[in-house]
């Protein structure tokens, strides 16, 4: 299964797939710019190139995460998210 996406007025582009090894994952990039997200599923997210500041939910100071770094998200929530330079992400869900 592929899946592409297009969220944010086109700034941010994503491609869902399934693989047996991982589950339920995507990839995808963002444009510079602040972001607020729902989630349904739990998210583990993976910077792969750029950096994101990252207000997580229940958080009350913003986080850095640079390529190869990883936060999670809990199911039923929102996330905010700042980036000065395209970003790209590996999310798996849970």
């Amino acid at each position: 299964m592929l899946n592409a996406n297009t969220f944010f007025a086109g700034k941010a582009r994503s491609i869902d797939f399934e693989s047996g090894s991982i589950g339920n994952a995507s990839i995808g990039v963002v444009k510079a710019g602040e972001y607020s997200i729902g989630t349904a599923q739990a998210q583990e997210m993976t910077i792969i190139s750029g950096a994101v500041k990252v207000m997580l939910p229940g958080a009350n100071e913003w986080h850095v995460f640079m390529p190869g770094e990883t936060f999670f998200v809990p199911a039923h929530s929102e996330f905010t998210f700042q980036t000065a330079e395209s970003t790209s992400y590996f999310c798996r869900y849970k």
